[in-house]
């Protein structure tokens, strides 16, 4: 990892239940991070919380899964999923969400500044 980044600490590790998301204001933005248990191991990502199919600031409440190879968000509304890696929409390649790197340090969730 590079380290003339700045990274901003986001919340506790543990403050996010295992396989789900929550929402954080960076920014006067609204980012979801979710907390995803891989075989024991914590990965987290940053994802833009608005969904542009229902304009509404929803992705942190959707339900995390797999497809193929991608682990992914669907939307609690419409359901369209959402790669969690690249943001990109599996449903609709014209439609990517924003995302931020992420990582834990010391059990704080941080994100790229």
């Amino acid at each position: 990892m590079s380290t003339n980044k700045n990274w901003l600490d986001i919340c506790q590790l543990d403050s996010i239940v295992p396989n789900s998301g929550c929402c954080a204001l960076v920014d006067n933005e609204q980012v979801a991070i979710f907390r995803i248990d891989n075989s024991g191991n914590d990965e987290v990502y940053a994802i833009e919380n608005h969904d542009p199919f229902s304009k509404a600031n929803v992705i942190s409440r959707g339900i995390v899964g797999s497809l193929s190879d991608n682990i992914v968000v669907a939307s609690p509304i419409y359901k369209q999923h959402f790669c969690l890696k690249t943001g990109q929409c599996i449903e609709d390649e014209e439609t990517k969400l924003k995302t931020w790197q992420v990582r834990i340090e010391n059990n704080v969730v941080q994100l790229s500044a």
